[in-house]
């Protein structure tokens, strides 16, 4: 038998085992993203219409493909959420954020990779308290 024939024959199991390993990745990212917003979530308060910066952030992190954590602080951060469909957030590296007069608004939107996706709700998080839980729930 050429050697040809023969890794055709045994190469059918590849793509199966490509698409399986493929599927299992984008599960455990999925559950990953929903770890972080149920953490996030719970130190979260009740929705704001605006918040004070200036003008730029110390941090950000995708929270899923429609949520964010923006720090404007070392220990201040809000949890944003955008309009669907706002594509790849949680892929992006840069992000910007409009404001205006150094005030993000519900009105505002989030920027990155040619998009801009409107901001649809504000939760400041008590960002503070829930470090000092986590470090609470690590101590012994």
């Amino acid at each position: 038998m050429k050697p040809c024939a023969t890794a055709k024959r045994h190469a059918w199991w590849l793509l199966p085992t490509m698409l399986l390993l493929t599927a299992c990745n984008g599960i455990a990212r999925r559950a990953d993203d929903q770890t972080e917003r149920d953490r996030y979530a719970k130190y979260a308060g009740a929705p704001i219409d605006r918040f004070t910066w200036l003008g730029r952030f110390d941090g950000w992190q995708a929270i899923g493909p429609h949520e964010l954590i923006i720090w404007t602080r070392i220990d201040q951060a809000y949890l944003l959420m955008v309009q669907p469909p706002c594509t790849d957030l949680e892929f992006t590296q840069h992000i910007g954020v409009t404001s205006t007069a150094g005030t993000v608004s519900d009105l505002d939107f989030v920027t990155f990779d040619h998009q801009r996706c409107p901001i649809i709700e504000i939760r400041p998080v008590d960002y503070g308290r829930m470090r000092h839980d986590a470090r609470a729930a690590k101590s012994p």
